[in-house]
């Protein structure tokens, strides 16, 4: 097999190479006076500094020359310190789009962008943008990952917008850079700029969509010398306080805490964070999951969501396993009752070590240790209280090596581990991954192979699970064939996260889509796929489908598509019942749903999808239908609204029910989810905002009297007779949930901000399913709420201003 693999592999790599594109290069000249970053370029290094100009359209068309009246000159140059921009970007003042969003938001306004790529690999980009409005986005980017705006850097930026355009200052300090401490140095340069009224983007030097990654159309930066990386030292000192009421008990929490940036050498960084504060994480959009697998939700600390590119590496990093439920049992004597279960564990501390060598290697280390977690039990009867641990002190770990080659190519090791003292679980995974293509840039291969160890109390589990993908990634036309195996002890889930192992799946998509506008749409895509699933163990057939989707956005910027699927025949359900080994039978499923998304340019906007499905199964009358309606309202360049509401309807839908004794019961039930969410935010300007999140979830579960029993054959019966009331308890549900969130921003210097939440939270689950909405939400609100009042001020300190100031003073003393 390794041997055939090889052949493939070589045959595919000695395809004829594609001449090498001409690049643009711009030539940067060294600066003793730095610009004022005032927006104004009528500073002295201006005046004769090299133009970068000239500027292609590569989307929606490729290779439109910009216009007269909107073209763009940049200009840049450097001193000890810094990299600083100056752009003049001509257009008409009323066409220029400009809406006041938060760090990282782009909105609807035009944008700006510089892209830097010290190592020239075609691979590893910085990116920074800049709005009309003053806003700033940030980005690390790759092939593998995409661009990653949840890493932040700090810089100086000022617009202006004059009677021919907007003007552009930017000073990104080297701090911010990744760069070789090499004499005379080269590095990858792009320019973007985008026209939101059109859509239309243009970069300096040209980009083909059709192949490869936006990364190898770079042009060149030269001219460079005699840079040194600077100490890249960063503090982020902060201190919170936490005021939280429930149900007639208040709490306070008070933290002072520090978050460190370090650059160990001028490609390596390191990241702590000291005393973690997660008090402003929002709270998590709880939904009733009647599936039999694990509900999750996004990350939404900081510390884990930035910088952690590397660490993604195949998917085995869910980072909210780090101080998530103890993961420990409670064992309770006769008459006892639990009284305090902690729902999450403290994490002491966190780092994070990352980078990459001038030959493309990349490093990542991750650490966090979390605390040891008790639960309180309470005996009855004599009122004696004892404590269990249900969550050891506990050590998370994971390394990754990247090698990075042809500047479109990778192969990787990544490592996680988790170690837990005492008796507990401990868990290790090992994956090797592979990412390359041609020189051509028109094939693709990715594979991934990765082992699982668990350390358990009856003995060591060891899993297994492999990804392999072939297409074609150019043109028009393209297609690809992909398989997915994992054996019955495959579990990454201390770490990662995984739903479901014991499987081996195949898959082939063919695509088609376009690159240059028709008369009246500026891109379409249309792919059909067909997947056929069996489980690893045993080899047993469990189903198959083939599906079609299509997207497309006109001239005049709406957006439209549908899609349809198609689950062939009978199809075996191995994890509704709940039980190892028994299967469900359901056949001939079909669903399909379209869309519109309306110009979010325009004062008002809709978003709206309707869809369906159903079976085409004897004795089963199973439907289902759902539609969601998002309007959205753009007051002003500062003010925007968005209300959603979504609702789906299941008519006898059938699932399972509960265990009794031998029997695994199922059900026919009716379900009705309803979602009510308002988004609302404020910008007073780039510095300051205001923002309000409401959502309401409610889900009703109705089940019919009487009740299924699984056969060992997969199909239900009612010959058993059971019905809801012979079950201990009673399985129909109404379940709701409000989340309310008022927050307030204010970034007073760069890199420092003061926040302020205001957060309230409602939920209840009970039986009274036949309940209106209008009642469910009185029986809601009958509930003690949560108030929490969350108060947080962080701000940045740079060693190197740092050093300068203490300089200062010491010249000032002498």
């Amino acid at each position: 097999m390794f041997f055939r693999l090889t052949i493939f592999l070589s045959v595919l790599f000695c395809f004829s190479t594609i001449k090498a594109q001409d690049k643009k290069t711009l030539t940067i000249t060294r600066t003793t006076t730095p610009p004022k970053i005032d927006g104004v370029l009528n500073d002295a290094v201006w005046q004769n500094a090299d133009e970068a100009k000239d500027f292609t359209q590569f989307r929606p068309e490729m290779g439109v020359p910009e216009t007269d009246y909107q073209k763009t000159v940049v200009k840049i140059t450097y001193d000890d310190d810094a990299i600083y921009v100056g752009a003049y970007l001509y257009d008409k003042p009323e066409e220029i789009m400009k809406q006041f969003n938060s760090r990282d938001n782009f909105g609807q306004q035009d944008f700006f962008g510089v892209i830097f790529n010290p190592n020239n690999d075609a691979q590893n980009d910085t990116e920074f943008f800049i709005f009309p409005s003053g806003n700033q986005a940030d980005a690390i980017a790759s092939p593998s990952i995409g661009e990653d705006f949840g890493w932040n850097a700090v810089w100086e930026s000022a617009v202006k917008i004059v009677d021919d355009g907007w003007v552009v200052e930017m000073k990104i300090p080297y701090f911010n850079l990744r760069f070789s401490n090499q004499d005379v140095q080269t590095w990858g340069l792009q320019f973007h700029r985008h026209f939101r009224t059109t859509r239309a983007q243009y970069s300096w030097n040209p980009i083909d969509r059709t192949k490869g990654n936006i990364g190898l159309y770079h042009g060149e930066l030269k001219g460079i010398e005699n840079i040194e990386p600077p100490v890249r030292l960063s503090f982020y000192p902060f201190t919170s306080g936490l005021l939280n009421t429930y149900d007639g008990e208040t709490d306070t929490d008070f933290n002072l805490g520090l978050d460190i940036k370090y650059g160990i050498t001028e490609n390596f960084t390191l990241d702590m964070t000291l005393i973690p504060d997660f008090s402003q994480a929002g709270f998590d959009n709880l939904v009733l999951n009647l599936g039999p697998f694990e509900q999750t939700f996004s990350e939404q600390r900081q510390f884990f969501t930035e910088g952690v590119d590397l660490f993604n590496k195949g998917n085995l990093f869910f980072s909210r396993r780090v101080g998530s439920r103890p993961t420990g049992n409670v064992e309770l004597n006769e008459n006892e009752e639990i009284i305090d279960r902690p729902n999450t564990v403290k994490v002491l501390n966190a780092a994070k070590v990352s980078g990459r060598t001038k030959k493309g290697l990349g490093i990542g280390v991750f650490n966090a240790i979390t605390e040891k977690t008790k639960a309180k039990i309470r005996d009855n009867e004599t009122g004696e209280v004892r404590e269990e641990v249900v969550e050891p002190l506990a050590n998370y770990n994971i390394l990754v090596l990247d090698q990075q080659f042809n500047q479109n190519s990778s192969v990787s090791l990544i490592n996680t581990n988790v170690t837990r003292d005492g008796n507990f679980r401990d868990a290790n995974v090992t994956g090797l991954l592979f990412d390359i293509s041609n020189k051509r840039n028109t094939y693709n291969l990715y594979g991934e192979a990765k082992m699982s160890n668990l350390n358990l109390a009856d003995g060591n589990q060891t899993g297994y699970s492999t990804f392999f993908f072939a297409g074609k990634s150019h043109g028009k036309l393209r297609y690809s064939f992909d398989h997915s195996y994992a054996d019955t002890k495959y579990d990454i889930n201390d770490l990662g996260f995984i739903s479901r192992n014991n499987y081996n799946n195949f898959g082939v998509d063919l695509t088609y889509r376009i690159f240059e506008p028709t008369k009246k749409l500026n891109n379409y895509f249309i792919g059909t796929y067909v997947n056929y699933t069996r489980l690893a163990n045993p080899g047993e057939y469990t189903g198959s489908s083939f599906g079609v989707n299509f997207d497309a956005v006109t001239k005049t910027l709406h957006n439209f598509g549908g899609n349809i699927n198609f689950q062939v025949g009978k199809q075996f359900d191995y994890f509704e019942p709940r039980v190892e080994g028994r299967y469900f039978i359901y056949e001939n499923r079909i669903n399909s749903n379209v869309w519109i998304s309306s110009n979010y340019n325009n004062t008002f906007a809709i978003d709206a999808n309707l869809g369906g499905a159903t079976y085409f199964e004897d004795n089963r009358d199973t439907n289902e239908y759902w539609f969601g309606l998002n309007p959205r309202v753009r007051f002003n360049d500062k003010f925007l609204v968005v209300y959603s509401f979504d609702y789906n309807k299941i008519f006898k839908d059938r699932g399972f029910t509960t265990l009794s004794d031998d029997d695994i019961i199922f059900g026919e039930r009716d379900r009705k989810i309803l979602v009510n969410s308002i988004s609302g935010t404020y910008n007073f300007n780039s510095f300051h905002s205001l923002g309000l999140t409401f959502r309401n979830y409610w889900s009703t579960v109705i089940y019919q009297d009487e009740l299924f029993t699984l056969r060992d054959n997969g199909r239900l019966t009612k010959d058993s007779g059971f019905t809801v009331g012979d079950l201990e308890n009673n399985p129909n549900i109404n379940f709701s949930t409000w989340n309310l969130d008022l927050n307030y921003s204010w970034q007073f210097a760069p890199g420092s901000f003061l926040t302020a939440l205001y957060r309230n939270q409602l939920f209840n689950s009970d039986t009274a399913a036949t309940e209106t909405y209008r009642q469910s939400l009185d029986r809601l609100f009958d509930q003690p709420i949560q108030h929490t009042f969350s108060l947080r001020l962080q701000y940045f300190l740079n060693y190197s201003d740092l050093k300068n100031v203490f300089k200062k003073k010491n010249k000032t003393n002498s």
